[in-house]
């Protein structure tokens, strides 16, 4: 049978997706295992959590520098051994933190799962904490942090967040040059014992996965006995500022734009709602504000609007690298989007494109077995209903042209909202 080019193909909204339901297994030790049985390579992503982030932090950078050197040394192997322990399976670690948890991650093939979680449990449980190889990442550290710091994208990201939420607070604390001198291997052996090792995690494992490697994760990670951390959780007060901040960097050829405020969690009643009213205001390619400040006046090659909801707040931004004399333009223009979505309602077949496009990113994003992880991590970690992403489609679907007015009206007004500008 011969195609017929001419045809387009037929055009289906997506109403709903089936969202896989994890398995959930208690290891010996009490600590939680999720299972994401799904896809047919043999590969395979395992994932330790640890409530180990900024909000745990008795010493600043403690977080960051604790993690990264879990792979430096541990009682029986160099930094060098284990990175070739790794490679030699073809297997690729990732140690990360946020403000609010620190993540040991490995990606390999299921068949050396075993091999994977010897030299995982080692880590957690025998890191050495070397004094050279300490001191060589803080100056790799250090020399990323003066390169960034020449980038007016990276200081008006963490102005904005510091300005937000005020610079002691956890979400708002970005790394400073002095206080990473001050750190000392001893406070990374404290934070190690206070918060990794022998204290509560979880556990994600994706992949092609059964129950013989359900039993492999239990043999290497839950057999340790594991009590609660002693120490309080710090919350610290939300100090924000509302003014203006324009610094002006005398050779920059463009300026950095924030402009957002503290917005709310994936729990909060209007969420759904401003995830539309996002959306069309500046969340994809043809949204308002791209069509305006890039198409239009050709300010900027791309300007976006984020939602950025966290486990313990959540805020707004709007972000846009432009050329230094358009910086004021700029303002004036998303001021100006802001006010019509205000005060005009979004025209339905606008309404529906945005939908339609948020239904179809959805979809798209649960294409592999780690993708569904992510959701199944977020959805665990940030205590979200069960059926948070079963009914996703169907809830941005009901949201209306009249709340997303009403979303522009009570969350976006201008005066409450941040406004930085570097370059």
């Amino acid at each position: 049978m011969q195609l017929d080019r001419t045809l387009a193909p037929d055009f289906r909204t997506i109403q709903t997706v089936h969202f896989p339901t994890p398995q959930s297994v208690t290891l010996d030790n009490g600590q939680p295992l999720y299972v994401i049985n799904v896809g047919e390579q043999p590969v395979v992503r395992l994932e330790v959590l640890f409530e180990a982030g900024t909000w745990h932090e008795q010493v600043e950078a403690a977080s960051f520098f604790t993690v990264k050197m879990l792979s430096e040394g541990t009682r029986n192997h160099t930094s060098a051994e284990i990175s070739g322990h790794f490679d030699q399976i073809g297997a690729f670690l990732e140690l990360s933190h946020t403000p609010d948890r620190a993540n040991v991650v490995v990606y390999g093939l299921t068949k050396h799962l075993e091999t994977i979680l010897e030299m995982v449990s080692e880590m957690l449980n025998e890191a050495t904490f070397p004094e050279k190889e300490f001191n060589d990442l803080r100056n790799i550290t250090l020399q990323n942090l003066r390169v960034n710091l020449e980038k007016s994208a990276y200081v008006a990201t963490n102005t904005f967040k510091e300005r937000l939420f005020g610079e002691s607070h956890p979400y708002g604390r970005v790394q400073k040059e002095e206080r990473i001198r001050a750190l000392l291997t001893s406070d990374l052996q404290n934070f190690y014992h206070q918060r990794i090792k022998a204290r509560p995690f979880r556990v994600f494992l994706s992949g092609k996965v059964g129950e013989a490697e359900t039993a492999l994760v239990n043999r290497f990670l839950g057999q340790n006995p594991v009590t609660e951390s002693v120490l309080p959780i710090l919350t610290p007060d939300i100090v924000s500022q509302t003014e203006p901040y324009w610094l002006e960097k005398q050779d920059a050829v463009q300026s950095s734009v924030r402009v957002g405020r503290k917005l709310f969690k994936r729990q909060h009643p209007d969420f759904y709602r401003m995830v539309v009213a996002n959306e069309v205001f500046g969340g994809y390619f043809g949204s308002r504000l791209m069509k305006n400040i890039r198409e239009e006046k050709g300010f900027t090659y791309g300007i976006s609007a984020s939602l950025v909801p966290m486990r313990r707040e959540g805020y707004w931004v709007i972000g846009t690298d432009v050329k230094k004399e358009f910086a004021q333009a700029t303002l004036d223009e998303i001021r100006k989007e802001i006010s019509i979505l205000q005060n005009e309602s979004v025209p339905a077949e606008e309404l529906e494109v945005v939908k339609n496009y948020l239904a179809g990113e959805f979809a798209g994003s649960l294409n592999t077995p780690f993708e569904i992880a992510d959701r199944v991590r977020l959805m665990v970690l940030e205590g979200l209903d069960v059926d948070f992403y079963s009914n996703y489609i169907q809830r941005l679907r009901v949201v209306t042209a009249e709340e997303i007015q009403t979303m522009a009206q009570q969350y976006w007004q201008w005066e409450e909202l941040q406004r930085v500008i570097i370059g």
